[in-house]
């Protein structure tokens, strides 16, 4: 393994990409997937799941065989190349003029490509220039004098769509607008730039020309007015500038598509091109996809692929029109384990320029490792230092898998940092994470936390996160790794922002944790059982002996000893009763042996409803320091007090042990609790014979490491079992 870690059927030689191509990785021909309504393919999965990755792979793989382009939506560099004109220019312009002159450059089948369809748009945007002087206007557009048309021999597939090719399309233009310029003032530059694109076109370029721009929004069918309305759109800004980009972006794709045709593109050119679109839910990338998904929901079909990189599990809200999904309707998705899905097709009702967006995408479900995968890389990499015993080796695979959760990049991060890494076998799984690692890139060792941090967190901002927040986003959802609930979140934002005057509410976390990808839980604010486990981590070393994780329980801890103190006072989303949300904190801030009496004190008469309390109050970490749950659940630690006090102890804390999902259980805690759970049947209070079922249920469950409380974030551990 390696690279392509995870990605292997995608790109295979018949495989996913291939297929959508026409091209195989080693340059033989595919059969064509889809087409000719082609679907935008949107790579679906939050951070860690390796997006970016497999477009680079895709482009390292394909782009010798067929033309692919790969643009980083999040890139400033188009933004700062817009900034000294921003009335002519947009970041969105730049990056296709990025995408063009790359394509200009072509060198495989069929040669170089050509863009006079949108060069023409560009050069009526150019009179958006800051002076409107025909200089400022002339320098301009000379920015784009190899888009039109080939060097050397001129006109050479440009199919006739320029007259005196042999001069020079940019020379010709420009000597024509230079002499219309004479003696005329600043105001009549779009005209006389107008006329000289019309009086250079030969009677194909007229023609072409009044088909694209002639179906402008404004233009009634006159191309003239097509493009003097474009530049006036653009210049305009707003939505009014997103309408003219989306025409500069359908005319880009119009002089791609006219490369493929006609006896010459027939011959030569093979397979199908494509746009990969990095960090496609950046407002760049929105902006891309929104407007070639405009384009094909209205029509317009062309052979370029797109695809593209979306960190929410949906692709977007604004693929569904201000709808839900659930209402505007899922796009068709395929998941790799599935096998390529044969067909696409629209859902468009009868009236399909009314049709949400979404309706011509398809969501490729990035692949989680599965347990086989994770433990060859893991392994790959502990081979490489021998270690002592295969016991060092199962215990850094099951560490890297829990605290994983198959993410492919956070496997391989672990994997390396635990390649000469120790595990005791009764470790914590959260020990790996102060791992030292070396990043590829040659920066200096860190834990293996920080990297990480940084890259899962730091280097992948939501998007929506103002700008005053984001010096805090990590500090803010580290203190959140021990929130429940909206509520619990929102006592700790109020209080961890009491200096801030501008402040983020726990809706407004979640909705940004979700816009980043992150999977939500109905028992845990952090919804990732990894990314929880990393922030805990963390937090527990923001001060010395865990202060700041310790002063949140509390905080929390006595928040609902208030609340429960009002009768009335609702429960909350993710415990039964506000005393088991109360005690769940005060057990892990050091207050155990409180828990223990209250427990003890209300088993009697109410056994089912007891244990379902003692499941939701020990689902709890326990971070730092020694842990003294296992000897004090087998009874090793002595205790004083009733009989039913001890073995409630003793029973708390081996649940407590086998809920964390951080360290090795397995079947000897299952004997533990089934020989707690039956002693406790056969003491004398009432109900006590009802606890002999459950005996069996959790030493069966424990026996085989799943969960005794299930939620979201268990299941994410066991799939990958």
């Amino acid at each position: 393994m390696g690279e392509d870690l995870g990605f292997e059927r995608l790109l295979e030689e018949e495989g996913f990409f291939a297929r959508l191509l026409g091209r195989s990785p080693s340059g033989g021909g595919s059969k064509l997937l889809y087409g000719p309504d082609l679907p935008v393919v949107l790579l679906t999965g939050g951070p860690g799941m390796g997006k970016g990755r497999l477009l680079r792979l895709v482009r390292d793989r394909f782009a010798a065989k067929v033309p692919v382009i790969y643009l980083d939506c999040a890139s400033q560099a188009y933004e700062d190349d817009a900034g000294p004109e921003p009335g002519a220019r947009s970041d969105l312009t730049e990056a296709l003029v990025d995408v063009a002159g790359r394509l200009r450059a072509w060198q495989g089948t069929g040669g170089p490509f050509v863009f006079p369809r949108f060069f023409a748009g560009l050069t009526m945007i150019a009179t958006g220039a800051a002076d409107r002087s025909p200089q400022a206007v002339r320098t301009e557009v000379e920015r784009y004098e190899n888009l039109p048309q080939q060097q050397g021999l001129r006109g050479l597939g440009t199919g006739g769509f320029w007259r005196n090719v042999l001069i020079g399309v940019i020379r010709n233009l420009l000597n024509t607008l230079a002499g219309q310029l004479l003696g005329t003032t600043g105001a009549s530059v779009a005209g006389a730039l107008l006329e000289a694109l019309f009086a250079n076109a030969a009677p194909k370029g007229r023609g072409e020309l009044a088909r694209i721009y002639g179906a402008y929004p404004t233009a009634g069918r006159q191309p003239e007015h097509g493009l003097l309305d474009l530049a006036t759109d653009f210049k305009a800004g707003g939505e009014a500038r997103e309408v003219a980009e989306r025409f500069l972006f359908r005319a880009l794709r119009e002089d791609i598509e006219a490369a493929y045709e006609g006896p010459v593109g027939w011959l030569s050119r093979v397979g199908r091109p494509a746009l990969l679109l990095d960090h496609a839910d950046s407002p760049l990338g929105e902006r891309l996809l929104r407007a070639v998904l405009t384009d094909r929901r209205d029509g317009q079909r062309d052979r370029v692929v797109i695809v593209g990189t979306a960190r929410r599990e949906d692709g977007g809200a604004f693929l569904y029109g201000g709808l839900s999904p659930e209402d505007a309707g899922y796009p068709a998705e395929y998941r790799p384990a599935d096998g390529i899905p044969a067909t696409w097709s629209r859902t468009t009702g009868p009236q399909p320029d009314q049709a949400p967006l979404a309706d011509g995408v398809l969501l490729l479900r990035m692949p989680f490792l599965t347990g086989d995968q994770l433990r060859d890389e893991t392994l790959r990499r502990q081979r490489r230092t021998e270690p002592e015993s295969g016991a060092n080796r199962r215990r850094v695979v099951a560490a890297v898998a829990r605290l994983s959760g198959g993410r492919p990049h956070t496997v391989i991060r672990l994997a390396a940092a635990a390649a000469t890494f120790r595990m005791p076998a009764d470790a914590n799984d959260r020990d790996l994470l102060d791992a030292p690692l070396r990043h590829p890139d040659g920066a200096a060792e860190r834990p293996v936390t920080d990297v990480l941090l940084q890259e899962l967190i730091l280097d992948q901002l939501p998007v929506g996160l103002p700008e005053e927040h984001r010096d805090q986003w990590l500090d803010l959802i580290t203190h959140l790794s021990v929130a429940h609930d909206m509520e619990c979140a929102d006592v700790l934002l109020l209080h961890h922002q009491a200096h801030r005057v501008s402040v983020l509410t726990g809706h407004q976390v979640a909705k940004l944790l979700t816009e980043t990808g992150w999977p939500g839980c109905e028992r845990h604010f952090i919804g990732d059982f990894g990314l929880r486990q990393l922030l805990v981590h963390r937090l527990y070393g923001l001060r010395p002996d865990g202060a700041a994780w310790h002063a949140d329980h509390h905080l929390l801890r006595d928040h609902y000893a208030l609340r429960a103190a009002d009768d009335g006072a609702a429960s909350g989303e993710a415990f039964r009763s506000l005393t088991a949300h109360r005690m769940n904190h005060h057990l892990v801030s050091g207050g155990a042996d409180d828990v223990v009496r209250h427990l003890a004190a209300t088993l009697p008469g109410r056994p089912r409803e007891w244990c379902a309390e003692l499941l939701e109050i020990a689902q709890a970490p326990c971070p730092g320091g020694a842990d003294a749950r296992r000897v004090r659940a087998q009874g090793l630690v002595s205790l004083e007090g009733p009989a039913l006090r001890r073995t409630v102890d003793q029973l708390l804390h081996a649940v407590w042990l086998c809920e964390e999902r951080t360290r090795p259980t397995g079947s000897e805690m299952a004997r533990t609790l089934a020989g707690l759970l039956e002693r406790l049947s056969i003491m004398e209070f009432d109900g006590a014979g009802d606890l002999g079922p459950t005996a069996t249920e959790w030493s069966g469950l424990a026996a085989n490491q799943r969960p005794l409380l299930r939620c979201s974030c268990t299941d994410q551990l066991g799939r990958r079992r």
